[in-house]
C-alpha cells in the first residue's frame, strides 16, 4: 500500500494521529490492554526520542498528538511498530484470556495473518499552527466525555486531560509545557 504521501512530510514534525481497531472491537476496556499500548509506546518512544503532547485510549481507537524528530524516526516508523509489536502482545493476551473478541479479528483466509488487531492504515494530520493544536488538544480531553465514558476528561485513566489538570503522569509523562495548561 501507498504511504498517502507521507514522505513529502520530511519538515514536518507534529502531527495529530488516530489508529483504530479493527471491525471498531472495543480491546482497550481494561487497563491489562491498555497497559500493554502504553508499554509499547514508552518502548518506542526510546528508541524514537518522540514526544507526546496528548493522549487518548478509547475502546475501540488511540488518539495522540505526538512531536517527532525526523531524523530519528518518522510517524509512519513510530506508527509501523507501536501497531505492530502491540498487536503481538494484546493477541496473545486476549487469547490466554480466551476473550470472545478474537473471533472478531479474524481476517481474510487469502492471507498469511490469521488474526489483526488494528486497521492497516492509521489517520494523521500535520498539526501546522498554534490553532489546530488546541482545537485538537480539546478533540482529545473531550473525546471520553462526548462517548460517555466519564464527566470531566480528567476523570478517564487513559487521557492526558490528567497529565494537564491533575498534573498526574503516572501512566505516560506528556509535555504538558508544549500548549500550556489553559483547559476551556
Amino acid at each position: 500500500m501507498g504511504r498517502r504521501n507521507r514522505s513529502f512530510l520530511t519538515s514536518e514534525s507534529i502531527f495529530f494521529v488516530t489508529t483504530t481497531v479493527i471491525g471498531f472491537n472495543h480491546v482497550f476496556t481494561n487497563d491489562d490492554t491498555c497497559k500493554i499500548l502504553i508499554s509499547n509506546i514508552k518502548h518506542y518512544q526510546t528508541k524514537y526520542d518522540f514526544t507526546i503532547l496528548a493522549y487518548v485510549i478509547m475502546p475501540t481507537h488511540l488518539h495522540w498528538i505526538v512531536k517527532v524528530e525526523q531524523e530519528k524516526g518518522t510517524i509512519s516508523e513510530i506508527m509501523r511498530d507501536i501497531k505492530k509489536y502491540s498487536a503481538w502482545e494484546i493477541l496473545e493476551y486476549l487469547e490466554k484470556e480466551k476473550s470472545n473478541i478474537l473471533n472478531s479479528l479474524n481476517v481474510n483466509k487469502t492471507t498469511k495473518q490469521k488474526r489483526q488487531l488494528w486497521m492497516h492504515r492509521f489517520d494523521d494530520e500535520v498539526i501546522r499552527n498554534n490553532k489546530m493544536f488546541w482545537v485538537k488538544l480539546k478533540y482529545i480531553h473531550n473525546n471520553p466525555v462526548k462517548a460517555g465514558l466519564v464527566i470531566r476528561g480528567e476523570d478517564y485513566k487513559y487521557s492526558r486531560a490528567r497529565n494537564y489538570i491533575k498534573n498526574d503522569h503516572t501512566i505516560i509523562r506528556v509535555d504538558t509545557e508544549y500548549g500550556g495548561v489553559e483547559i476551556l
